[in-house]
């Protein structure tokens, strides 16, 4: 697994704005090298503030969407088109303005889709989906994603991952139902962190005073099980993209002396 690395930008327009351009450029090179590329979105007001950043960045033309595969980190198990699922907002800030295909859009079943209200079931699911995409040398049941992103929660949480439930202890199954969250609604569908950890890159999003003192615990050596972002790695990479004052509890050791 590897450090995190820490970006921190002036506020959150400008941070939205600099992460659309380095999702752009890691797509264009992973297309470039392995002639497709694999994206974990996440949502949430930092997820989705990149994702209208991407669509008004002119260089989104640079982007093979036919090419491209989005997945989820996490979803919100409530009946399609719902306007509070992942999804609904993704399609919303970005997804229906590029020309993406279809067949590789990714998301994670709804409440009244195939499986109904058995949570579990469309985990399982989803779990199936990945394993299928996954290439002979990935591991961990999961594709190498090219970038996965997580929004970090007031509360530490990434995707549906909340500090000490069931689903944040979870070493075996890559996706799985979340029941209880703290946040409504209470039952969801999450990658778990050995899913997350298979991607190259993860690269957490924090924006807001609010998360000011998840982060400073999260890269304070706080355990994964306690502060569910201290766990989320990725394999080549981890960075931590922060406005100012998400920024503002970090100890100055950990501070980035070169920042945006």
């Amino acid at each position: 697994m590897s450090a995190p690395q820490l970006v921190v930008h002036r506020d959150k327009e400008l941070m939205a704005e600099a992460a659309a351009a380095r999702l752009i450029t890691k797509i264009v090179d992973a297309q470039a090298a392995r002639g497709s590329a694999s994206v974990v979105l996440t949502g949430g007001r930092n997820g989705n503030g990149l994702l209208a950043a991407l669509r008004a960045a002119p260089a989104r033309d640079a982007i093979d969407w036919q090419r491209l595969d989005l997945w989820w980190g996490d979803e919100r198990f409530l009946p399609e088109g719902d306007p509070e699922r992942n999804v609904t907002q993704a399609r919303e800030a970005l997804l229906d303005s590029v020309p993406l295909d279809p067949a590789r859009v990714h998301a994670m079943p709804a409440s009244d889709g195939p499986y109904g209200s058995d949570v579990e079931a469309a985990a399982a699911a989803y779990a199936a989906q990945l394993a299928a995409a996954a290439e002979p040398g990935d591991h961990g049941g999961v594709p190498a994603f090219d970038v996965l992103m997580l929004g970090v929660g007031p509360d530490t949480h990434v995707a549906s991952l909340f500090p000490e439930l069931p689903a944040v202890r979870e070493t075996e199954r890559t996706v799985v139902g979340v029941h209880g969250a703290p946040k409504p609604p209470p039952i969801r569908i999450s990658l778990t962190l050995p899913a997350i950890r298979a991607a190259r890159e993860v690269w957490l999003l924090a924006a807001g005073a609010d998360k000011a003192k998840a982060a400073a615990i999260a890269l304070s050596g706080a355990g994964e099980i306690q502060a569910p972002a201290a766990g989320a790695r990725g394999q080549a990479r981890t960075l931590w993209l922060l406005d100012a004052a998400a920024a503002s509890e970090l100890p100055r050791d950990l501070y980035p002396p070169a920042s945006a």
